[in-house]
């Protein structure tokens, strides 16, 4: 039997990455570590997660729940140094 770990280690991104995808699509998250592992197949996928991030950071601090939004912003910097083409480029 898989569990979530395992699951989690297979999608290739960190379990910040995979809370961050849960939250904001409001999914358990064994659902989010699955959308994970689809979305990084290509460019436009992590692109998206990239976004799915910064809307978390946005609305935290909206909330004025600076210390996890502080939380999201470590999450995105490493997801973006782990998956570069999470970063557009001025061509797409």
């Amino acid at each position: 039997m898989l569990t979530f770990e395992d699951c989690q280690a297979l999608c290739g991104v960190s379990k910040g990455v995979v809370a961050a995808i849960a939250e904001h699509e409001h999914i358990p998250a064994m659902a989010a570590a699955e959308m994970a592992n689809y979305l990084c197949e290509n460019a436009q996928g992590e692109r998206c997660i990239r976004r799915y991030i910064l809307d978390d950071i946005k609305s935290a601090e909206s909330k004025g729940d600076l210390k996890h939004a502080a939380v999201l912003r470590a999450v995105l910097s490493r997801f973006v140094e782990t998956h570069p083409r999470a970063t557009p480029t001025s061509g797409t």
